[in-house]
């Protein structure tokens, strides 16, 4: 076990690897939180046959909606007809028959009491107090084909746009494509992996998308650079890393927090904050200089490499050092453990890569790297995915729209493949260089409030709005602002598209509803198409009901809604090859040159650096510390964190405080505290201090997700701080618009009136 800098190890690594995660529905709340949570679960067992405890018990096929992993399970009731657990599928290669904490408490979406049950309209003006009156569904969908159609007239479809996540995006964007917009954003992309797509894009000529094609149960090494597996929970990756340290795998975790994962890795490198490029500079500096890079496989695939080798000359271990606070014999012995692995070696590309405004250059640095260990393509490296292609159901082709989102960009981050959302929230508030401001927001599945950065910015933009209509299952922060809320009931409830995600199995997965909806809730493709007919685009959702489009999709693909139905899950055969490079042929790369480019021509051609370059960043003044943030294994964003099943796991975030910093202030474990930003911002809620040497002392760290401002979310209101409030720099990429929020500083204050002080 190597550690360097600050901390300890923790933990007695001759322990069993696999505890380092026990997925299965119900060992893995009770091996890893405690015995809390199994009170509360079903006790009953599984077996091959699909039963579960008394054979009166009713089962229904889904795939899960609390993370974009969406593991296909199957939906238990007892004989009253309620929910009672939910299982894994076996067939599914994204969780293999078990599912994390998050999937097992779906249930608790089901039975929250706080759940938005009726039609919303708004009284008083857009002040984020939840003063609605109820309505019925045909006056609230009737306001909101009225707004959008006034908008339409007004300024042109082209001033709307929707702001999405999860399954409802598909109806409400073909909804807003037959409306006449193109300006559908996610802010997954822009807030979380827009740069690692362009970056990769850039490199292999393709990018990532979800779930990553990383073939980490073959890996002999795997490099986590700031990724939290183990507990941002990324279902089949956790269960792959399980698999590859059985095996003997090492890894390598480079985080200035002592994460899960630090504790179960050979090599721990508590990196200085904003330095990661540094530190990739100076492996490529060795891989190449040492001889170490795969030659046979650089010379036949990728186009640079002399460009390269000469633009890393001066980058050693002992520059690097200086800056990263890393050992330059620490640098030099993880870059040969990667040498010795390779090509069975993944530097995994993270998820969440918005962090200091330079992200799609360390993402660069990353593609690169695995590109000189010839990871891309090999066993144990990232294999060829294939997708499942489900048809559409026929509808008119959509409009064009005459202006779209990158229009409102200046010319600005051209090698974005997807729309910005923080782009769409900017182009919303009055500017002279706009022909005309978004005026419209269709809002599902995602709390703006808590997810873009700068919530002064988010809310100076919905001021400016004309109409909003938000959807979603609870009362988040965002419904405060709207003009009509819309209920959706839970992905229990209901039906939805196909899931068709990338794998090493091109796949198919149903969800169907395992009870009838609670209260006066609708399923989003209900609305879309009731919208739909109400702007006169009824023959962009032709379909009678949903049964019947996803009937006629999978008799297209050789299947049936009634054999869908008794499986949840189809395999089907890969057409396109074997999961690896053949390595007698000539692979061709969708770039520029047709090779994996080291130097970048797409970045050189739109006048970026076309290899990767380190830029200083700031550093906390006196008495300040980087805020960092991160993921809970038993919640997602701020989506759960009102959820009755996981509340009971972690019901409020802490801030980890070295104990150098926290003797300096007399901070205490469990003492409440406030925080506050470099820019005054004070956290709305105190937040319990925990002392570790599991942070560095230049830095702090709370789990994303907290502090939520809506009393009408009973469990949530109030606990712990958000790390949303106090992100209010953003450091903008200049490549692709991702907006970097890791420059953000915070400091300790003992009581709210010091703070206003």
């Amino acid at each position: 076990m190597y550690v360097c800098g600050i901390g300890k190890n923790l933990n007695n690594m001759a322990q069993k690897r696999r505890d380092f995660i026990k997925i299965s529905s119900l060992t893995a709340a009770g091996t890893i939180f405690g015995a809390s949570y199994l009170k509360s679960a079903v006790t009953a067992v599984t077996d091959k046959l699909g039963t579960f405890g008394p054979l009166s018990m009713k089962r229904t096929p889904t795939y899960c909606e609390v993370c974009f992993w969406k593991c296909a399970g199957w939906v238990y009731k007892n004989e009253e007809g309620k929910i009672q657990k939910i299982v894994g599928n076996d067939d599914d290669e994204n969780c293999n028959g078990r599912l994390c904490p998050r999937g097992t408490g779906g249930v608790g979406m089901y039975y929250d009491e706080d759940r938005l049950k009726t039609p919303l309209i708004r009284v008083t003006g857009k002040d984020g107090k939840q003063t609605f009156r109820e309505a019925s569904w045909d006056e609230a969908l009737d306001v909101v084909a009225k707004g959008l159609q006034k908008v339409k007239d007004e300024h042109g479809a082209e001033c709307t746009a929707l702001f999405t996540h999860g399954s409802g995006g598909k109806y409400f964007g073909d909804l807003l494509k037959a409306f006449g917009s193109a300006n559908i954003a996610a802010p997954s992309y822009a807030q979380c992996r827009g740069p690692r797509e362009v970056a990769f894009i850039a490199t292999f000529g393709e990018g990532l998308d979800s779930p990553e094609p990383l073939d980490i149960r073959d890996t002999r090494c795997l490099v986590l650079i700031g990724s939290h597996l183990g507990e941002n929970m990324h279902n089949g990756q956790v269960q792959e890393m399980s698999d590859a340290i059985d095996k003997g795998a090492a890894i390598i975790t480079v985080d200035p927090r002592f994460s899960t994962a630090a504790s179960k890795s050979k090599f721990w490198l508590p990196i200085k904050p904003a330095t990661d490029i540094a530190l990739l500079l100076a492996w490529i500096h060795e891989i190449i200089y040492n001889d170490w890079y795969d030659k046979k496989y650089v010379e036949k695939y990728t186009y640079g490499f002399d460009l390269l080798k000469e633009h890393v000359r001066n980058y050693t271990p002992e520059w690097a050092y200086g800056i990263t606070t890393i050992k330059p014999d620490i640098i030099r012995e993880t870059a040969r453990e990667m040498r010795n692995a390779a090509p069975s070696v993944i530097i995994h590309p993270g998820r969440h890569v918005t962090w200091y405004g330079d992200d799609t250059q360390r993402l660069r640095a990353v593609a690169i790297l695995n590109a000189l260990l010839g990871s891309w393509g090999r066993r144990g490296g990232y294999y060829v995915p294939e997708t499942a292609s489900v048809p559409s159901f026929p509808h008119p082709e959509f409009p064009k729209p005459t202006r779209t989102w990158r229009d409102a960009m200046g010319g600005k981050y051209n090698l974005a493949d997807l729309a910005l959302a923080s782009g769409v929230c900017d182009a919303t508030i009055p500017s002279p260089d706009l022909d005309c401001s978004i005026k419209a927001w269709i809002v599902n599945g995602t709390n703006l409030i808590m997810t873009l950065p700068d919530e002064r910015k988010t809310i100076e933009a919905i001021k400016n709005l004309d109409f909003m209509v938000v959807i979603d299952t609870m009362p988040m922060e965002i419904t405060g602002y709207a003009d009509v809320v819309l209920p959706e009931c839970t992905y229990l409830e209901r039906y939805d598209t196909l899931r068709a995600d990338k794998g090493r199995k091109p796949n198919i997965a149903l969800r169907m509803p395992a009870a009838e909806p609670k209260y006066n809730t609708k399923p989003a493709y209900w609305m879309a198409k009731e919208i739909a007919s109400r702007l006169g685009l009824g023959d962009y959702f032709a379909w009678n009901t949903i049964e019947e489009m996803l009937d006629w999709q999978l008799k297209q693909m050789g299947s049936s809604l009634e054999e869908m139905k008794r499986i949840g899950v189809k395999n089907l055969p890969r057409e396109y090859g074997g999961l690896y490079f053949p390595e007698e042929e000539d692979m061709e790369f969708n770039t520029n040159t047709g090779k994996i480019e080291l130097y970048s021509t797409a970045f050189a051609n739109e006048g970026f650096d076309p290899m990767p370059v380190y830029t200083a960043h700031e550093t906390p003044p006196p008495g300040f510390y980087h805020l960092n943030y991160g993921r809970a294994p038993m919640h997602t964003f701020s989506r759960t964190s009102n959820n009755p099943n996981l509340v009971d796991l972690m019901d409020e975030n802490t801030v980890w405080v070295n104990p150098k910093v926290a003797k300096e202030w007399g901070l205490k474990n469990e003492q409440p505290i406030y925080l506050e930003n470099q820019d005054g911002i004070v956290s709305d809620f105190a937040i319990k201090v925990r002392v570790t040497e599991r942070i560095r002392f230049d830095s702090v760290y709370i789990v994303h997700g907290f502090g939520h401002a809506n009393k009408k979310l009973s469990r949530a209101y109030g606990k712990g701080a958000s790390d949303s409030q106090l992100i209010s720099r953003v450091l903008l990429d200049p490549i692709m618009g991702g907006t970097g929020m890791r420059g953000n500083f915070v400091t300790f204050r003992f009581s709210k009136k010091e703070s206003e002080a």
